[in-house]
């Protein structure tokens, strides 16, 4: 050995250094606070610890607890996690509970603002006053969401209202604006939100007037925001999230900066949420409404300036001429098959080149115009914006136009703005077309927008995996599928519930198997004394499976309330179908997920046809163009994965608590006969199976007349949307 004090010899250890001092420190100090976390939630979720003494009903469950020490593990580290977790785990105490406690400023986002007005004026609450901390929450909404003053005042000056509803509606809509502290429109339970009148009452991005508004200072959304920046929680709902992410228009860029957690409940949303966001549309609707406000805008502040009915009248008889391009009602095609279709080419390709024209002729009159209001000069911005997405999405270049009022160079959206990876398509709907620019994968995008200083990120379903494997909806969002865990639900599904794939149905493509479906589901319904959802993977199937119920039900004399989706909103179905205890729901995807009716009152749920995404849709299409250039199977990468996330969101309407009690029938007899069946019904809760029908309807004559408890939810109710009973 060297005596020179420079070397130190290999058998004796090196003296640490500060910096290795500083890491143990650290590594010490994180290993101390985990187990003291542990430890805490240990007493917090114990059958007799602090949830149970202070949430009447509660009761413990292990799977719950394990998701709480996860969720703590990831805000610790400031990792990331996904959690699938079963219906009834009460994952929403699960992610309150460390949240609350150590979670710094969150930012909690949920599928649905049903479901946000439920987390922020019931769960989050209780879990507050249970955990007696001292922590301050908000809720931000969309500016939709908010009562404007502004135009509140405007829509009571015209006095122009389509019907004398709309008329009682607004004076209803006046007497809240001097009452409410939030303008939140969900208060207001006299008027529908889907209303038309609250488009007259509310702003949006394109018509705010900001700081130029004359009521900014009582300002309902500036309220809102500036109550989520000094929050300690704040609870939004995933589109409110990417809106912001997109535009920065929501006061979301604030917050998410400041966030140390931000967990995303009903996460199997996203992909799909973050797709529309992350894409750009230009629809007929928007161009409609450009031309109406100029109209209004310029009668109001300089009338004699210019003929203004005739300048905006161009403009909406060529967004009309757009729309009658198109024969049908609905539908949806990639640009490359209208191009393809020598009927419609022509004339969308003629019609677009006029909505080119006379949006360009539109903001070179306006821009002279614009500088007579701030609400003009408003409208001018929003023509400019239009005509260059418009320009984007044709793939021509958009040079840059001067502000008429300061002069600032306005940057022209580019034409590779998004990149190769995207799909240009089209949709049209009964009254507007509109013109998508789609990204194949959002994965770049969305990891992008997770860059920045280290926080802790939370997705959590009780819908995320197949079989427990998180490949497919990992790669979505460009996660780390590693960092990830399935808790199964507490319910005992193999005597709770019982799976029944009909024999002798024809192949889901066949002509008439709706019909089949009925004819098979009616004993059932029969047996059942209705309390049950008939759930169809399309609007057409829904429309004629309630025509055929209708005639079966008057001809075998059965007095069973037939609920249809369309009939009323989503909401008002529910409460009748649980008032009535008897009847039967037929609706297509809406239905599918977010839905919460326990007890008798729901026994029997049938599923149409496995819900495999339609082939023709344009970003599907060139997903799976791209996976089978890359030498992927499209169909094993992402249809059947994507399938078997949203038929286990079916699945889940039946079985809402321990004691519920239900069949669930799938009418597709790929689940038994395909070699990837089987991959699917081991993704479904774990139920007794039948092809029998005697056995199911013997399982439904036994719960005629046995009335269901319900119980305490441990904070899973109203999944999705807020409708627990």
């Amino acid at each position: 050995m060297s005596d020179s004090p420079d070397l130190i010899s290999a058998a004796e250890p090196a003296p640490p250094t500060a910096t290795a001092t500083a890491q143990d420190d650290g590594a010490a100090a994180r290993a101390a606070a985990k187990a003291a976390h542990v430890a805490t939630l240990s007493t917090v979720f114990a059958p007799d610890g602090t949830l149970a003494q202070a949430i009447p009903g509660y009761r413990p469950r292990d799977a719950q607890a394990s998701m709480a020490q996860a969720v703590a593990g990831a805000i610790e580290d400031s990792e990331t996690v996904i959690v699938e977790a079963g219906t009834g785990t009460g994952k929403t105490f699960a992610y309150l509970v460390p949240a609350m406690l150590w979670g710094g400023k969150v930012i909690l986002s949920t599928g649905t603002k049903n479901l946000q007005d439920q987390l922020f004026q019931r769960d989050i609450p209780t879990v507050r006053r249970a955990l007696n901390v001292p922590i301050s929450v908000a809720l931000l909404k969309g500016r939709a969401n908010y009562l404007c003053h502004y135009h509140l005042e405007r829509a009571e000056v015209a006095g122009k209202l389509a019907s004398r509803q709309d008329a009682a509606w607004l004076r209803e809509i006046g007497r809240f604006a001097k009452v409410t502290s939030t303008g939140d429109k969900a208060e207001l339970a006299a008027v529908p939100e889907n209303a038309p009148v609250w488009q007259l009452v509310t702003s949006t991005r394109d018509n705010c007037l900001g700081t130029e508004c004359p009521h900014y200072k009582e300002c309902f959304v500036m309220r809102a925001r500036k109550e989520a920046q000094q929050a300690d929680m704040v609870v939004v709902n995933h589109h409110l999230f990417f809106a912001d992410v997109v535009l920065r228009d929501t006061g979301m860029a604030e917050l998410l900066p400041a966030a140390n957690t931000v967990i995303f409940d009903e996460a199997h949303q996203l992909p799909d949420t973050a797709t529309l966001f992350f894409g750009e549309t230009l629809s007929t609707s928007q161009l409609l409404e450009l031309a109406r406000d100029t109209v209004a805008e310029g009668l109001s502040h300089a009338r004699d300036a210019v003929d203004w009915v005739r300048l905006g009248a161009p403009l909406e008889r060529a967004a009309r001429d757009l729309r009658l391009a198109f024969s049908k009602d609905s539908t949806r095609m990639a640009i490359s098959q209208i191009e393809a279709d020598p009927r419609i080419a022509p004339v969308f390709n003629e019609t677009l080149d006029a909505v080119d024209a006379a949006l360009s002729e539109f903001v070179e009159l306006l821009e002279s115009q614009a500088e007579r209001a701030e609400s003009l000069q408003q409208c001018h911005r929003r023509a400019v914006e239009l005509a260059q997405r418009l320009a984007a999405w044709r793939e021509q270049p958009a040079p840059p136009r001067p502000a008429a009022a300061t002069g600032e160079e306005v940057p022209a959206v580019p034409a590779d703005a998004f990149g190769p990876d995207t799909v240009r398509w089209v949709e049209v709907f009964s009254h507007t077309v509109q013109l998508h620019r789609t990204p194949l994968s959002i994965a770049p995008i969305f990891t992008r927008q997770r860059e920045g200083p280290p926080r802790a990120w939370i997705f959590t379903s009780a819908t995320l995996s197949v079989k427990g494997n998180f490949t497919h909806y990992a790669a979505q969002l460009g996660l780390d599928k590693d960092r990830s865990l399935t808790l199964p639900s507490p319910f005992d599904y193999a005597s709770q519930g019982l799976l029944y794939v009909p024999r002798g149905l024809p192949a889901p493509q066949a002509p008439h198997f709706t019909e089949a479906v009925v004819e098979a589901a009616l004993p059932l319904i029969e047996a059942a004394g209705g309390r049950a959802f008939l759930l169809c993977t399309t609007l057409r199937a829904v429309q004629r499976a309630s025509d055929m119920l209708y005639d079966a039900f008057a001809e075998r004399g059965l007095e069973l309330p037939l609920l249809v989706q369309g009939q009323a909103s989503r909401t008002e179905l529910l409460d009748r179908f649980r008032e009535l205890g008897n009847a039967v729901l037929v609706g297509s995807q809406s239905f599918w997920e977010g839905v919460d009716v326990r007890g008798e009152a729901l026994s029997l749920v049938i599923i149409d046809k496995l819900p495999f995404a339609p082939p023709d849709d344009p970003v599907l299409a060139a997903r799976m163009e791209v996976l089978q250039k890359k030498g992927l199977s499209p169909f094993a990468v992402h249809q059947l994965p994507h399938a078997v996330i949203t038929l286990k969101q079916g699945a889940g309407r039946l079985i809402r608590s321990e004691t519920d009690r239900g069949v669930l029938v799938i009418c597709d007899t790929r689940l038994v006969e395909k070699p990837y069946g089987r991959q699917i019904w081991q993704s479904l809760p774990p139920f007794a199976r039948t092809r029998e029908e005697q056995t199911v309807l013997r399982f439904l004559s036994d719960l005629r007349g046995q009335p269901v408890a319900t119980g305490d939810d441990g904070g899973d109710g109203g999944e999705g949307d807020g409708d627990a009973v």
